[in-house]
């Protein structure tokens, strides 16, 4: 038996992985990298949003608003509720069905909550602001209920209904291609911008 062909076939098959690592593994990702960076910088980095020259947060993660006791903030927009206390390593839904006692009993146990904090009847109260989502961080709200936070944030931060209101219609975002999906409100851009207002009037 001819030893050199075994290791000509080794040394054939040991350079071609060396080439397809470096390909595949290596050129290929940095340029996907580079051409998402040149044209969706924004998107490629996470969707930040900024305030203060800083990151606090994505524009596609919601997170909670919550006092020092960890009840909701009366100065703040509210998410929609969170299985996962809008943990991003938690996605999911909560696997509840739609006639399940344990998912009927927090439906109105929140509805009565909402209802409370915002101080309106529980028949005022939308289906999203009882319902979480099915990842669980979404970061919208329906204009609706943000519509039903407005006198609440505005009486808790000193300004005018009418002034929460339109940062309210500036922060609704319309349907995708103008028929998909529904009109929503980002909440972390909403509280940034509501937070830019009372920052501003303090000054």
């Amino acid at each position: 038996m001819n030893i050199r062909t075994p290791l000509r076939t080794a040394w054939a098959a040991l350079r071609a992985l060396l080439v397809l690592t470096v390909v595949t593994g290596v050129l290929y990702p940095l340029a996907i990298a580079g051409v998402a960076q040149a044209a969706f910088g924004d998107r490629a980095d996470g969707s930040p949003v900024q305030a203060d020259g800083r990151d606090v947060g994505s524009s596609l993660i919601g997170q909670t608003w919550n006092d020092a006791n960890g009840d909701p903030d009366p100065r703040w927009f509210q998410p929609r509720p969170s299985h996962s206390g809008y943990d991003p390593t938690a996605t999911g839904s909560s696997q509840l069905g739609a006639s399940d006692p344990t998912l009927l009993a927090s439906v109105e146990e929140t509805r009565a909550a909402v209802a409370a904090f915002n101080g309106v009847p529980e028949s005022a109260v939308p289906p999203d602001a009882v319902t979480g989502s099915a990842s669980a961080i979404d970061p919208h709200i329906s204009p609706a209920y943000a519509e039903l936070q407005v006198a609440r944030v505005a009486s808790a931060n000193g300004l005018s209904p009418d002034r929460v209101e339109r940062l309210v219609a500036d922060h609704t975002e319309g349907r995708d291609l103008g028929f998909l999906g529904d009109e929503r409100v980002n909440v972390l851009e909403l509280n940034v911008a509501l937070r830019a207002v009372v920052t501003a009037d303090g000054d």
